[in-house]
């Protein structure tokens, strides 16, 4: 019971984490001011990270307009993630020679790591699309529904192209949310 309860807060700390810094690199891509709530909040959990990596990044990947230190931040803290998981569960479950210098120990600790990245990217753009979907419906007004839209229109757009609306209905945020929920499948 410990053992659940323990990566339960390891997963949760590091989901929030990592969700944070993907959601800052998406946020500048869309062109999002980072002053208004979400930013603040995003920035604020991982500026500590971000802004060293920037520092430390050529000034050539600076002028991108992909914040390459916000994506390398998600990365790094997906492999802490990946580390700490097996050495902390690794010594937990009596395993403790588990990594060792085999290569392929290391490889499952890599594996590991981008299984959560892309796992936490699919779960962290189901939730805006759901969130987008429901605003949609109860408040299309709100200023949580215009940031939400600005966030999932280049998704929903392409998808726009090829479905049509279906009574007045846009479809494309339901076909986005099934193809999320799809990905998770199989990523499971």
């Amino acid at each position: 019971m410990l053992i659940q309860i323990l990566g339960f807060l390891l997963e949760t700390v590091f989901f929030l984490l990592i969700a944070s810094a993907l959601l800052r690199a998406w946020m500048n891509w869309v062109r999002i001011n980072m002053v208004a709530q979400p930013g603040s909040f995003v920035m604020a959990l991982t500026d500590w990270l971000v802004k060293p990596l920037r520092r430390i990044l050529p000034k050539s990947l600076a002028r991108s307009r992909l914040d390459w230190a916000s994506v390398l931040a998600a990365a790094l803290l997906a492999l802490a993630y990946a580390l700490l998981w097996w050495l902390l569960f690794g010594l937990l479950l009596g395993a403790a020679n588990f990594m060792g210098s085999s290569p392929v120990a290391w490889l499952g600790v890599l594996a590991f790591a981008l299984k959560m990245l892309v796992r936490v990217t699919l779960q962290t753009l189901f939730i805006l699309v759901l969130g987008y979907a429901l605003m949609s419906w109860i408040q299309p007004g709100s200023p949580a529904y215009g940031l939400l839209g600005r966030l999932t229109e280049p998704l929903l757009t392409p998808l726009r192209r090829v479905i049509p609306t279906v009574g007045g209905v846009d479809l494309s945020a339901l076909v986005l949310l099934l193809v999320l929920q799809i990905g998770m499948m199989v990523l499971a």
